[in-house]
Order: C-alpha cells, then sequence, then structure tokens
C-alpha cells in the first residue's frame, strides 16, 4: 500500500491505523487510565501554553515522519509556532515540538524503542515524554546538542520542565484522579 492509499483509506476509516513501509497498523483502544492520563497532559498543557503561540493536540492528530514515512497518533502532541502540514487536509502534522505517549503493556517497547527511534529524526522534536499508566513514573527526553538526555521522575511532587516550550508538568497534575 502506497502513502497515498494509506491516507486515503485513513481519511474514510473510523478506526485509526498506523503506517510504516506500505504496512498500516491497527491501534488497539484505550484503557480508562490512559484517557485520564492524556486528557490530563492535554490540560496542563492547554492551560499554560494557549497565549504561547503554542497548539495542543490529542490523540487524534496524526504525525507524519517524513525521514522514515511513519504515520503515526502520539498521545498529545505539541506544536509552536505555524504548524506544517503535509497536505491541505490539515490532519497531518509535520514539525511537533513535544510527543508525549502513555505507555500501556502492548506499546510500551514500541514507543520506548522503534517508535522513538523514528521520532527522534523529526528535526522539529525537542522533547518526549513517556507516561507511566501503572505507576506515578514519567520519563523525559531533552535534546540537546549531540543527543538526548533522560531524566526520570517518580514521586507525586515532581514537577517536570519543558524548557522548549516554557511549559511546567507537575505529576499530581498529571496523575490526578487515576493514581
Amino acid at each position: 500500500m502506497s502513502a497515498e492509499d494509506y491516507l486515503a483509506l485513513e481519511r474514510r476509516s473510523e478506526t485509526r491505523n498506523e503506517y510504516l513501509d506500505g504496512t498500516n497498523f491497527a491501534m488497539t483502544g484505550a484503557s480508562r487510565r490512559h484517557n485520564l492520563l492524556a486528557g490530563n497532559v492535554y490540560t496542563a498543557f492547554r492551560t499554560q501554553l494557549r497565549s504561547h503561540g503554542c497548539e495542543v493536540y490529542v490523540s487524534d492528530m496524526r504525525v507524519k515522519v517524513s525521514v522514515t514515512g511513519l504515520y503515526t497518533y502520539p498521545d498529545v502532541v505539541v506544536v509552536c509556532g505555524e504548524p506544517q502540514f503535509e497536505d491541505a487536509e490539515v490532519d497531518t502534522l509535520l514539525n511537533p515540538k513535544v510527543v508525549v505517549e502513555i505507555l500501556s503493556k502492548t506499546t510500551e517497547d514500541y514507543d520506548r524503542g522503534t517508535k522513538f527511534v523514528h521520532y527522534r529524526t523529526l528535526p522539529s522534536l525537542t522533547e518526549y515524554l513517556l507516561v507511566s499508566q501503572d505507576q506515578i513514573h514519567v520519563e523525559h527526553y531533552l535534546r540537546e546538542s549531540g543527543g538526548w538526555l533522560l531524566t526520570e521522575t517518580g514521586r507525586r511532587e515532581d514537577v517536570i520542565e519543558l524548557p522548549s516550550v516554557g511549559a511546567r508538568l507537575a505529576l499530581a497534575e498529571i496523575y490526578d484522579g487515576v493514581l
């Protein structure tokens, strides 16, 4: 299947699929915790960034990793400045600044491994967050010259600083009503 065929099919589909190298992969439904966490992260970003020239999207904004050809649906995406889209449909973002994935048992290895390898090729991406849904734990990757710096935190009173967008995420806020 070509990328053009995938997009045509995906735009008519009631389910979401990722795409890479001619194959589309069905995405499974998310758990209650997953949805609550994504909503909490979205709300925290939206509240802080609405006046900073940034847009925040939750789960249905497709992102294309142009270098590798991956089309994917991150759980939360932040773009600052002018969003760039693949075409006039304005449904496939090309320049995310921050990507957040909520980890699940079925996607954890993929989100940490192969998917992050793809994301790292995005020149616009400066921060990547992996949020556990089974315990209070967030992994924060920050792009620095020469590589990615990992910071992990797992206490409710901790706060994650996201310098690329000027935001702060309190773990108490992320996990509010969840754990």
